[in-house]
């Protein structure tokens, strides 16, 4: 049920009681027509203008006048529990999944493929001292799990910035035959054979000093940039020991960057070059975190404390979530990118409203 808020007039509207389901409303038909005015010719600065007043317009209605302290920001930030937001954008999550479901990414294949990796974010030694990375540095880590349907993130996780990437295997949720595409940093082969038992399938890259032999070698077309595609088992002893069981090793030559490139799966029905097309894809993941740094300014904490820096992490989780709710359920054919800038706004950031 909605929760209605008595407020003041002013702006546009009459004095009634609204919702703030009906102002979340407002908001998207009217940001679904300006997104499509794009085409007529209303440039992103008039559509900035058009957003930035009604933005104003909506805050003074429901009684906020002026602009939000910072001080207010980050005393919300160290006593309310980042576990708040951690839940809400988890809800977020399940229903941009279900929007997604469908949504091509590149490949023909009916599994689910996740791309794993972690970015370093860089702290104020002096002012957040339990972030200890280096003896004159603070950082955190960010590992996210990304649905490559859609670019969703579906597992985060936040911990300390000398914490190894490797070591997120150990409470990543397996689905059994989804694919998991990570570098060469999570190359563990226990927590990899433990992928494996959950009946789920890897695709990473091959050390270069990882001992093994080959068993078979299978046909390939080397045009397409393949070297070659065999099936391997390992040979040094503790490796051995932590995966018993045979893998296959994928050669490929990437002529757009020059690069060859060794990569190692567990899955033996792929052709050899999907298996390099699916490592790929992984950099999907890097723009995630791209376009988290760069457009919701999370290196500029409101709050010292780690319930501070985690919150308003989960918050920009949340925000760009809902903007992938709100691009497919307006049929918005804009990138995410561009639906902010038409939006303008950041919650981490001031925005001028005149």
């Amino acid at each position: 049920m909605d929760a209605h808020i008595i407020v003041r007039p002013s702006g546009y509207w009459p004095r009634h009681h609204i919702s703030a389901a009906g102002i979340y409303r407002s908001l998207c038909h009217r940001i679904r027509n300006k997104v499509r005015d794009r085409g007529n010719g209303l440039t992103i600065q008039r559509q900035g203008n058009w957003l930035r007043a009604f933005i104003k317009n909506v805050k003074l209605y429901l009684g906020i006048h002026g602009t939000v302290a910072k001080s207010n920001l980050a005393d919300a930030n160290e006593h309310r529990d980042w576990r708040i937001y951690a839940d809400f954008a988890y809800s977020l999550i399940v229903t941009a999944r279900a929007l997604y479901r469908d949504e091509p990414f590149g490949l023909d294949l009916e599994q689910t493929v996740y791309a794993l990796d972690a970015t370093t974010i860089d702290l104020c030694l002096s002012m957040l001292p339990w972030a200890t990375f280096r003896q004159t540095k603070a950082a955190i880590k960010l590992h996210t799990l990304l649905d490559l349907r859609g670019n969703i993130p579906t597992f985060i996780s936040i911990s300390d910035g000398k914490d190894h990437d490797v070591n997120i295997l150990d409470f990543l949720p397996i689905e059994p035959s989804a694919f998991y595409i990570m570098d060469r940093g999570y190359l563990d082969y226990a927590r990899l054979h433990g992928i494996s038992k959950a009946a789920g399938f890897f695709v990473t890259r091959l050390k270069t000093n990882s001992k093994c032999r080959r068993i078979y070698s299978h046909h390939i077309e080397r045009s397409t940039g393949l070297r070659y595609d065999q099936t391997i088992i390992l040979t040094g002893f503790y490796s051995l020991k932590d995966y018993p069981g045979k893998l296959r090793r994928v050669k490929y030559f990437d002529s757009e960057t020059g690069k060859t490139l060794v990569f190692l799966t567990n899955n033996f029905t792929l052709l050899s070059l999907t298996i390099a097309q699916l490592y790929r894809c992984r950099w999907q993941v890097e723009l995630f975190f791209k376009w988290i740094k760069q457009n919701l300014r999370i290196k500029s904490f409101y709050g010292t404390s780690e319930n501070a820096v985690k919150s308003q992490i989960w918050i920009a989780v949340s925000v760009y979530v809902l903007v992938a709710i709100l691009k497919k359920r307006l049929n918005i054919p804009a990138s995410l990118y561009t639906i902010l800038q038409i939006l303008s706004v950041s919650v981490f950031e001031r925005i001028p409203l005149l």
